[in-house]
């Protein structure tokens, strides 16, 4: 019986019931654009947080890269600093004529008049009684 009634029922048609109706529909509408903006934002903030974060990582990255770069190459100017050292004390040494007659007899078995030299090799020596 109440399937009878339901369909006995008619609706009231005066211009307030239209309105209502009307202001339903706009609101549904307004409500479906919200989504759809909220919703093409959402993919607006992902796209850009996911840009961010590779370009921060890849930063990084690159940053630790040229750190462990600037390391060794300081470490490489310390030793050229102690080689440019070493060699400007042998220029200094080389123009000193004592310095080089000692290291002409020493490389060179040069000797000076009446000098004999004798050539005994240490490392053989020293394998030798080990």
């Amino acid at each position: 019986m109440s399937s009878v009634k339901e369909k006995n029922i008619a609706k009231i048609q005066s211009t307030y019931v239209h309105q209502q109706e009307v202001a339903e529909i706009a609101s549904a509408r307004k409500r479906k654009l919200l989504y759809r903006r909220l919703s093409l934002f959402l993919v607006f903030a992902a796209v850009m947080s996911y840009l961010m974060i590779t370009s921060f990582i890849s930063q990084s990255s690159t940053l630790d890269k040229k750190v462990a770069q600037k390391r060794q190459l300081e470490q490489e100017l310390t030793q050229l600093k102690k080689q440019q050292q070493m060699l400007k004390e042998d220029i200094v040494k080389l123009n000193d004529d004592d310095y080089l007659a000692k290291l002409a007899r020493k490389e060179y078995f040069f000797s000076e008049t009446g000098e004999i030299i004798f050539n005994i090799p240490e490392e053989n020596k020293g394998k030798n009684n080990q």
